[in-house]
């Protein structure tokens, strides 16, 4: 078996910001939260947009299904912009992309144009989301990289938990349109600070140390090799791919399905909606606790640590999910499924950030965001399957089964390509 092998030790001192003011907190963090505070206000209501411009249920249905499809189809183009322009230029793009596309959905003549509007706000989001972790990968130190990306999960988290009740406010006595306009000024107040806190300030610096900059990079240009391409990433990393890419894949179905599973009991033992919506938002506040403390539990101990729990957790709750048939047991049951989808805050993107190389990394980590998406996208079909085979129970134990491969996938290939992975592996690199 090949070993992990060791980078360079960290040279930041351990007494520098953990989340440094100008590069974390606001060249990531902040247009993070307000960003994803427009993306929560669009998804309740592209469906009631649709229904009023003439839409039956299911073709509404297919429209709020283009935002997901959006970003899958963009992960690997996102790759590619972000290493042709630069991350935080990336991000700058499609903010602005983001914002003239929830306009275009508020101002939809008809379903053509809505479909087409979610898709690119959904593009627009795979573009900002690969952007803003490759950027983190490259300014964050290894040894803090867990804390750094399981916050920024959980940020990912909160403001898709406040964006449908800021949207709620913005909507209420008026029309369901108007939520599009928060998404409008979330996407460009986001852009906005990106701008502000952008890395070079032509100011910053005297003319003459520019000029020798400038010199620097043309040098550069000049005798580095020629930039790698994506198919020269896929064949590099075909390994990682075709192992732990198979664990990345079942995460996110296993992540996905929880967002399906929920609802769709609670519909089938006729609660109603109020009741389930509440049991929802449990189980996404549990959630929301434990994103610092799994980044820190997998910087001091590793990956292993939080990945192989969360799954168990998650799967046992999705197997104990169909035993239950009364609100408070669906609320122990939700309860757990959030606390096990807590504690994987920012495992996918750490794991990422640990495997990708230094040379192709944003082309890299789109593959592997499209491996993560496309898990999201499985998990709710396994379970409606199920459901259309008559056997709600049997698509929610699917996804328990679902939880149990994922686990074995990353107690498997975790050690086999990070350093990271657990206090063996970081032994052996010289790490502890």
């Amino acid at each position: 078996m090949d070993r992990p092998t060791a980078g360079p030790r960290p040279t930041r001192p351990d007494d520098a910001p953990l989340f440094p003011m100008r590069t974390v907190v606001l060249g990531a963090f902040v247009p993070s939260l307000v960003f994803d505070v427009g993306t929560g206000a669009m998804l309740p209501i592209i469906v009631p947009t649709a229904v009023g411009l003439g839409a039956d249920l299911a073709t509404a249905g297919v429209v709020a299904a283009l935002l997901p499809i959006g970003q899958i189809l963009a992960d690997l183009p996102a790759g590619s912009l972000a290493a042709k322009v630069g991350d935080r230029t990336a991000q700058i793009l499609a903010g602005t992309v983001a914002a003239f596309a929830f306009l275009a959905a508020f101002l939809a003549p008809g379903l053509l144009t809505l479909g087409l509007a979610v898709a690119a706000t959904g593009a627009a989001a795979a573009v900002f989301n690969l952007a803003r972790h490759s950027y983190l990968t490259e300014v964050t130190p290894p040894m803090r990289r867990a804390r750094v990306l399981s916050t920024l999960a959980g940020v990912h988290r909160i403001g898709q938990f406040l964006g449908p009740f800021a949207g709620a406010l913005v909507v209420h006595g008026g029309d369901v349109r108007n939520g599009f306009l928060l998404g409008v000024g979330a996407a460009a107040v986001a852009t906005a600070v990106l701008v502000g806190v952008r890395e070079t300030a032509p100011g910053d610096r005297p003319a003459e140390t520019l000029r020798s900059r400038a010199a620097a990079r043309r040098e550069a240009a000049r005798t580095s090799p020629p930039p790698p391409t994506l198919l020269g990433v896929l064949r590099d990393h075909r390994r990682v791919f075709t192992s732990l890419g198979i664990a990345v894949l079942l995460v996110g179905a296993v992540r996905g399905a929880r967002q399906t599973v929920i609802p769709l009991w609670g519909e089938h033992l006729g609660l109603d909606a109020s009741t389930t919506s509440l049991i929802f938002g449990l189980a996404g506040g549990v959630d929301m606790l434990l994103f610092y403390p799994a980044g820190k539990v997998m910087d001091h101990l590793g990956r292993l640590w939080i990945g192989v729990p969360s799954m168990l957790v998650m799967g046992l709750s999705m197997v104990l999910l169909p035993f239950t048939d009364s609100v408070a047991e669906v609320c122990v049951a939700a309860a757990l499924m959030g606390l096990g989808n807590g504690m994987s805050s920012g495992i996918l993107m750490t794991l990422g950030s640990d495997v990708s190389p230094a040379t192709g990394r944003a082309q890299f980590l789109g593959v592997w965001r499209v491996l993560q998406d496309s898990g999201s996208a499985l998990g709710p079909l396994v379970v409606s399957a199920g459901a259309a085979l008559g056997s709600v129970a049997a698509g929610v134990w699917a996804t328990g089964v679902l939880g149990a491969a994922a686990t074995g996938a990353l107690a498997r290939w975790v050690p086999r390509w990070s350093v990271h992975a657990n206090r063996t592996t970081r032994r052996r690199a010289g790490l502890v």
